[in-house]
């Protein structure tokens, strides 16, 4: 076992604070990764403040997680010392129902093993995450990340990256196709970077006059504004593709309306209550919801190898440790742009 740093929450009411707890001993197939930089992710906040009613404490929360590698197991065969490597939503997944042997672990029959706030496939240990010094994880469940990249960046690509960038794929996004991203957040500013990389003409479309300038400087083609009647009426029945990254409570039936003949909306936003529609908005032009998941270990890795081609990653605002506590209380007013990330030599 290694003794660990780490921030940890405690309860659902306090303040994260400093932490100490004990690692596995890394196994014949596990990677051990001395963490660099960890992103802060929205479900971060959900998870510490058991707003999903599903928390366990104490909680290290983090599954944005770039480092390098300090140790392998004998069996390892993907990674050796020294190598920079990233780790994201899932540590396991069950390996042998008919999803995992896609490598689309993310949807593991008997349910993936979360990176934090999870028991591990044992139903004892609990997973902590990367809010922390360091972490052992099997290598299948571990990426190799290019040396390439601004480090602090490539962090939120493990989950804000690969939650845009597998949907978009999935909807087979390409040169022609009009997206619509609806909010410029930690997910909704790498769908547009993604959306215009794969050659599409991207709007994005927000409720703030004030994200214009920045959707423009992100890639975006067009803006639209979301409380502009006028303005969403001349759009009706215009998009191929719409992203919803919206975590707030909304009416699916704005955004429907705005999709074209077999338009598809993405859904990867976690409003708290169930969202509304309306069928007739579904029933014309032959709409659908598609809902998506991160991604699984073979495409999280294709999408880390993009960004390293095509030069992309997250807009961050990097922080110490110390300042988490903080940095959730200006993520809830939406006052960062547009990522979080920890640089963990604070600790």
């Amino acid at each position: 076992m290694s003794n660990t740093k780490a921030y940890a929450a405690l309860n659902a009411k306090d303040p994260l604070a400093p932490f100490q707890f004990d690692r596995r001993d890394v196994r014949p197939g596990d990677v051990q990764v001395e963490i660099l930089y960890c992103g802060v992710c929205h479900s971060d906040i959900h998870q510490v403040r058991d707003e999903w009613d599903e928390s366990i404490y104490p909680m290290v929360p983090g599954h944005e997680i770039v480092g390098r590698v300090s140790k392998v197991g004998n069996n390892v065969k993907k990674f050796k010392v020294g190598d920079l490597a990233g780790v994201g939503v899932m540590v396991d997944s069950c390996r042998t129902c008919k999803n995992c042997k896609k490598e689309m672990e993310q949807y593991c029959v008997d349910g993936m093993t979360g990176t934090y706030n999870a028991y591990e496939r044992d139903g004892v240990t609990v997973a902590q995450g990367g809010y922390s010094s360091m972490i052992v994880t099997d290598e299948r469940y571990v990426y190799h990340i290019s040396e390439k990249l601004d480090l602090a960046g490539v962090a939120p690509l493990l989950c804000a990256g690969i939650t845009t960038y597998s949907p978009l794929r999935y909807a087979g996004v390409t040169s022609g196709m009009k997206v619509g991203v609806v909010g410029l957040g930690g997910l909704g500013h790498m769908g547009v970077k993604f959306a215009v990389s794969f050659g599409a003409e991207v709007t994005l479309i927000s409720t703030s006059p004030s994200k214009q300038k920045d959707a423009e400087r992100l890639g975006a083609h067009k803006f639209l504004l979301s409380t502009d009647e006028k303005q969403m009426k001349d759009a009706d029945s215009s998009f191929d593709v719409i992203l919803n990254t919206i975590s707030a409570n909304h009416n699916y039936k704005k955004y429907l309306d705005l999709l074209d003949l077999n338009g598809k909306m993405l859904v990867v936003g976690l409003p708290s209550e169930h969202p509304k529609t309306s069928p007739f908005a579904l029933i014309k032009n032959r709409r659908s919801i598609t809902g998506s998941m991160i991604g699984g270990t073979k495409e999280t890795q294709e999408m880390l190898d993009y960004c390293a081609e095509k030069n992309i990653v997250a807009d961050v605002e990097v922080i110490p440790i110390q300042q988490i506590n903080e940095a959730y209380e200006r993520m809830i007013k939406n006052d960062v742009r547009y990522r979080f990330v920890i640089d963990m030599k604070t600790l």
